[in-house]
């Protein structure tokens, strides 16, 4: 199970690949990423309320059904209310951060329910919003809906109210009236009913207020009834569970009096939002999101009614980050926990062995959760039953002197009583470190850099590229299949423990992926040049490009998947399969270095595998081919499972809403006969950190005049700032539009291995 660290909250995630929308191929993963991206403009309209959920455990095309109570397997984390029903007591849900949102979408939740009150401290509390539900009968399209929805917004103007719409996702539209003075539910029934029956006297040939189907056809039906406090509504910027991913999306009146209204999809909404902001921003008070404390996780496991342990009910002021305690922790099992004081708590590990006594040993340390610094002087029985529960002793305690503090590395020089000595942390996977006593280097054992060996190596080798293709109808035998990687493509030079990596526009990545320097010692008594793959691995075992922009370098594995040189002798003119069995014989017992596996069976039977296992596609080889440095060969051919286009940035558009201030979104192109061809704009896929980056990286860069060779859509011109053309990215998307335009397009990162030059479209439309 892999697990998503959400502002220091945990999500547990399964199944990430799993299609909920068949139609569309819309995934979990996908669900999950749009309700954590429009979380800030969702949560302020569900903040408060009891949260009902819609689930399709099974995808959209299978049953669904509606969960009020909370599991007992819900998250500590997660907020909630008691409510008192007819027949029981149900627990409900109440969302107020992005970890809640992202735990709705692993619940395969595609919907979200509210009312239209609060709760009051652990009651509920009075209506703080009205709404009207418009429901097209027979026959009555969404333009109708709309042209009612104006009448009541006209309507209840005159009483000094004001009305927000929101296409429903489904068949109709929602208004939503903000009350100044709250009301009690019967009263915002009352005041709504009053409404519809006002609309249904004066054009009863278009709408009714009647709740009974009948009456419907031909009609629009303005339901009132959702004001009752025993009722709720699918909340705004909720997705829909119809055959394709549609959203209750926020719309402006102007939208509303024009023809063609149409719902959205999510991807739609999202390039809306940041756009445009929060239409409903004035529906709903704005929602701080207070992010949790580091000591939060500690708090939520610990009950100070229940246990001795120091429990601070905020958090407390640094300390002097030298302090480090053991603690021998008599519980289930005997372990000891290992502290560091570091930024103000107590970081910790649990580590089942004690501390490692000899640099031949590696300890395995398992992350806990950050410990108030009031811990380091701990000692007590934690009663049976509660987190923890046993007695703690103090085994050890000092200072430490720090010499490294990254995310999967941390270095110290213990002084102590018992533990005395440099020790190295290393994260391993998830929650898994491996904790190593150093042994320290006398001068005489250390390497003067003045004596390395120098490389004898070819130098500028050039990687062969694959080309775009279909690989369904090649013949059998002739070729072998391997998965496409998501990373950066690397030529990587050893030479007797030397090490020179660059990518394939002769770009120095040797100080980017210095943890290569493993391979490099591994391959001490060689000289060779292997072709591979840098990238990182996600929670569910894939390759994410995504995750490799973003890494500082120590989770980034090498796939070596062709050897061009080994000690002297050049392999580039000998056969592919050849050069594959030599790799294999190099690399055997090697743990700095992946082989990847050869696909067995057809090419249809690769590509099958290849889906299953989620990887980007697929890369067949001529088994008799040999390889040519720089070109791109149709002996190699790639097969993509999804649509990736690599772009050239051609000017940005200045964000609004959220984003207002910075940037909104990208303009790009490819290379064509007479320019810079437009593709598109690029609005999603981006972090706060990325959109930062940029901005500064296209500064430098403004030019007066488009770059594109064509005029741009007004919309899309609109506000833009131009750039030279010299940066490349790389974006996912739906499908091409009928005018080559990307269709939902989702930025991936920065291709600083690549120039405009060597952007192609690989994916015809």
């Amino acid at each position: 199970m892999a697990t998503l660290d959400i502002g220091g909250r945990k999500v547990s995630v399964t199944n990430l690949n799993k299609v909920l929308f068949p139609e569309t191929g819309t995934t979990k993963s996908q669900v999950i990423e749009y309700y954590t991206t429009i979380a800030p403009a969702m949560l302020p309209h569900m903040a408060g309320r009891a949260v009902t959920r819609k689930r399709w455990p099974n995808g959209t095309e299978k049953s669904s059904f509606f969960e009020k109570n909370l599991a007992s397997s819900a998250p500590d984390w997660l907020d909630r209310r008691d409510m008192q029903h007819s027949d029981r007591v149900v627990t409900y849900p109440l969302f107020s951060s992005v970890a809640d949102l992202a735990w709705l979408g692993q619940q395969a939740a595609i919907e979200a329910h509210v009312p239209q009150w609060r709760f009051d401290g652990q009651d509920p509390g009075p209506a703080t919003r009205m709404v009207f539900d418009l429901d097209p009968g027979d026959d009555v399209d969404l333009d109708r809906c709309a042209e009612v929805a104006c009448e009541i917004r006209d309507m209840i103007a005159e009483i000094g109210f004001t009305a927000f719409p929101v296409t429903s996702g489904s068949k109709g539209i929602h208004l939503y009236v903000p009350l100044d003075k709250p009301l009690t539910t019967s009263g915002a029934s009352t005041v709504a009913k009053r409404v519809a029956t006002l609309l249904e006297e004066r054009s009863p040939d278009r709408i009714t207020a009647t709740m009974a189907k009948a009456k419907r056809t031909g009609r629009v039906f303005v339901d009132w009834s959702q004001n009752n406090g025993k009722k709720t509504t699918v909340a705004p910027y909720s997705m829909r569970g119809r055959h394709t991913p549609t959203v209750a999306a926020p719309r402006s009146w102007d939208e509303l009096e024009e023809s063609g209204l149409t719902q959205l999809r999510f991807e739609e909404v999202l390039e809306r939002y940041q756009d445009q902001g929060n239409l409903l921003a004035p529906l709903d008070p704005a929602l701080e999101l207070s992010e949790p404390d580091k000591l939060t996780t500690y708090r939520n496991k610990r009950s100070a009614k229940k246990t001795p342990e120091p429990i601070p009910a905020a958090a407390e002021p640094n300390g002097n980050d030298d302090t480090f305690v053991i603690q021998e922790h008599h519980a289930r099992r005997l372990h000891y926990d290992f502290r560091l004081e570091h930024d103000g708590v107590l970081v910790s590990w649990a580590v089942p062995k004690n501390i490692p006594d000899d640099p031949g040993q590696n300890r395995l340390a398992v992350h806990t959760e950050d410990h108030p610094l009031g811990y380091a002087t701990f000692e007590g029985t934690i009663p049976q039953g509660e987190y923890g529960g046993g007695e703690v002793i103090i085994w050890d305690s000092g200072t430490y002197e720090l010499e490294k503090w990254r995310e999967n590395e941390v270095i110290v020089v213990l002084d102590g009583a018992k533990a005395k000595g440099r020790f190295a942390l290393i994260k391993t996977q998830g929650d898994q470190w491996l904790m190593h006593l150093m042994k320290e280097q006398s001068p005489a054992e250390q390497k003067p850099s003045s004596v390395l060996h120098k490389s004898e190596l070819p130098k500028n080798v050039a990687p062969m590229l694959a080309t775009a293709g279909d690989i369904t109808d090649l013949p059998d035998g002739e070729w072998a299949f391997e998965g496409k990687w998501d990373g950066f493509r690397v030529i990587a030079r050893f030479s007797r423990g030397d090490m020179k990596l660059e990518s394939r526009t002769g770009k120095d990545l040797t100080q980017r992926f210095s943890a290569f320097s493993a391979l490099a010692e591994d391959l001490a008594d060689h000289e060779a040049i292997l072709d591979g793959e840098a990238v990182v691995f996600d929670s569910e075992g894939l390759t994410s490009f995504e995750l490799l922009q973003g890494s500082s370098g120590k989770d980034v594995r090498f796939i070596a998947f062709d050897l061009l040189h080994l000690d002297g002798t050049s392999l580039v003119k000998k056969k592919y399969a050849d050069r594959r069995r030599l790799l294999e014989l190099l690399t055997t017992g090697l743990d700095s270095v992946l082989v990847p596996e050869q696909l067995t069976g057809t090419a249809s039977e690769a590509l099958a595998t290849s889906v299953e296992r989620g990887w980007e596609g697929v890369v067949a080889k001529r088994v008799d081919s040999v390889y040519q440095p720089g070109r791109r060969a149709h002996t190699w051919v790639k097969t993509k499972n999804w649509r990736i286009q690599e772009v050239v940035i051609g000017g940005w558009r200045r964000g609004r809403g959220r984003r207002s201030g910075g940037l909104g979104s990208l303009l790009v192109g490819a290379p064509g006969p007479d320019g810079l061809r437009y593709l598109g704009r690029v609005g999603t896929g981006f972090s706060d950190y990325e959109l930062d980056k940029l901005r500064d990286i296209l500064a430098p860069l403004h030019t007066v005049n488009s770059p594109f060779a064509e005029t741009l859509p007004a919309a899309d011109r609109s506000d833009a700032v131009w750039v030279t053309p010299v940066l490349v990215g790389e974006v996912r998307f739906y499908e091409w539009t009928d005018s080559m335009h990307l269709r939902h397009p989702s930025w991936r990162g920065m291709r600083d291995d690549k120039q405009p030059n060597d952007v192609v479209l690989e994916s015809n439309p």
